[in-house]
């Protein structure tokens, strides 16, 4: 569907692209996640009320709104920029105006991502490459810390990744890639949103099947092997 039917749907406004007005390196420009990416998301990857998740780089909330409206789920918004900070709240006056249950469970907050402390309850992390390597690794690192502390699955979704992003997961760290979903299916190979996860649970599974998601149909293949330990 058309961006203006859900911004419409939503009584948000996060369309337009911007360039932020400032000086602050290692931050991105602010781009919404497109409508289509996260309508995947919620058709291909399973999403509870009782999860809440952290939006890195939440610009003016789309990500937030979307998921909140859809599956109920709690979401916190964490945006540098306090123009865009400040276009969020907006829409969350906005959005409250026709969904105000819903919206009980929307936060926004207006501080560094490397500084945002990861509470116990959120178990969940959205990035569109909104920084560099160096600040996501610290990001992470934190996540780590919070598992570490009050252990629960936790799952790192990012749209169109870098490879910087996944080589860092892939290497340095212990989460596991979990599942690809193709955005568009054309040739370029990081229009997808990468899902990680965190879990003692999950290294198990992974024994048995490779899980891979096509644009059509979703298969499962059982193999034997032993994963590699990380170091």
């Amino acid at each position: 569907m058309k961006e203006s039917f859900y911004e419409k749907k939503l009584n948000i406004e996060t369309s337009r692209i911007e360039t932020r007005q400032d000086n602050i390196k290692y931050y991105n420009r602010y781009e919404p996640t497109p409508y289509q990416a996260l309508d995947l998301l919620l058709k291909k990857y399973e999403i509870k009320r009782e999860d809440h998740f952290v939006d890195f780089g939440s610009g003016k909330g789309r990500f937030s709104f979307f998921i909140n409206y859809y599956t109920g789920a709690t979401c916190t918004g964490v945006e540098l920029i306090e123009d865009f900070y400040k276009k969020s709240i907006d829409n969350l006056n906005k959005y409250r105006s026709k969904n105000y249950l819903k919206a009980q469970n929307l936060f926004f907050v207006n501080t560094y991502a490397e500084k945002y402390e990861v509470s116990k309850f959120e178990n969940k992390f959205f990035f569109f490459n909104p920084f560099s390597k160096s600040i996501f690794i610290k990001v992470v690192n934190n996540i780590i810390k919070s598992y570490e502390e009050h252990p629960r699955p936790i799952d790192i979704v990012m749209y169109y990744p870098c490879q910087e992003y996944l080589d860092y997961l892939d290497i340095k760290t212990t989460f596991n890639h979990l599942i690809d979903i193709d955005v568009d299916c054309s040739k370029n190979i990081r229009d997808k949103i990468s899902i990680y996860r965190m879990d003692d649970t999950i290294a198990s599974l992974e024994d048995k099947f490779i899980i891979e998601f096509s644009c059509d149909k979703t298969c499962y293949y059982r193999i034997d092997r032993f994963k590699e330990n990380k170091k």
